[in-house]
């Protein structure tokens, strides 16, 4: 069984006037688009060095996004008949 799809993500990432880094993460499965947000902000006593926000910011809308997708996949997962996650054995979808 042969399966082969390409999904596409765009990242938008900003600074605002207060000086929080926000990234906004899209993915788009030619079915579904689903959105991922993250931000991080320079403590003042800290030095100014974007490309760390701009890292932060984009690595936490990644791991939102993630999660969406896990949730989505155990949701699936359960739709199809498969036993919760805890009550799954070694074989099917492993963690």
């Amino acid at each position: 069984m042969s399966h082969t799809v390409e999904w596409k993500i765009r990242l938008d990432i900003f600074e605002d006037d207060e000086g929080t880094t926000k990234a906004h993460m899209v993915l788009d499965t030619g079915t579904a688009a689903l959105s991922g947000h993250g931000s991080a902000h320079c403590h003042p006593a800290d030095m100014n060095v974007p490309e760390i926000g701009d890292e932060l910011a984009a690595g936490r809308a990644t791991r939102d996004l993630a999660q969406q997708l896990l949730n989505i996949a155990e949701r699936d997962i359960g739709a199809v008949g498969a036993p919760p996650q805890g009550a799954r054995h070694a074989i099917g979808w492993p963690t």
